[in-house]
């Protein structure tokens, strides 16, 4: 049974999803919330004195960034059109050897990972963070409600988040 901030966000869920999707976020909405559930509780570091007022300021911030990040985007695909291919003869795509090594080292490591999260974690995972389909979807392909498709995501993250800190200390 959840408690404090997350039974807010359990309950809230349907109303963070129609505020942001009022405010521009559209088809993401439902990927949002979800993000905003990510950010709240990684950002929170004691009791929250109002939580619902906690979660809209979130999902309130969550959308500036992302209204600004999706004009940034905007600006590079309209410069990048202006210019052309984006080739630039004296650029090497390819890197050296070291990097690649060190690349492999982690993809490997991220990849066992996500392996050793099981089923049907790895395959939600999989979907919704590499293949880019929609919760909504992966909850009706599996059978299952949207809370436990965020559920099996919230272990992934959870997992990244810790391979994440064991490369930083290496």
């Amino acid at each position: 049974m959840a408690t404090g901030l997350e039974a807010v966000f359990l309950e809230k869920r349907a109303q963070l999803a129609r505020f942001l999707a009022l405010r521009g976020a559209g088809d993401h909405a439902d990927d949002l919330v979800q993000e905003v559930w990510f950010r709240a509780a990684r950002d929170v570091s004691g009791p929250v004195a109002n939580p619902t007022a906690y979660l809209y300021r979130t999902a309130h911030n969550l959308m500036v960034d992302w209204h600004r990040s999706e004009s940034q985007r905007g600006v590079r695909e309209q410069a990048w059109s202006e210019t052309g291919s984006g080739d630039t003869p004296e650029a090497d795509a390819t890197p050296d050897a070291e990097r690649h090594a060190i690349s492999q080292s982690v993809l490997d490591a991220v990849q066992q990972e996500i392996d050793a999260l099981g089923e049907p974690t790895c395959s939600i995972f999989r979907l919704f963070r590499i293949d880019g389909v929609p919760q909504k979807q992966i909850a009706a392909t599996f059978g299952v409600s949207l809370p436990t498709i965020e559920k099996h995501l919230q272990k992934a993250y959870r997992a990244m988040a810790d391979i994440r800190r064991r490369l930083d200390m290496d």
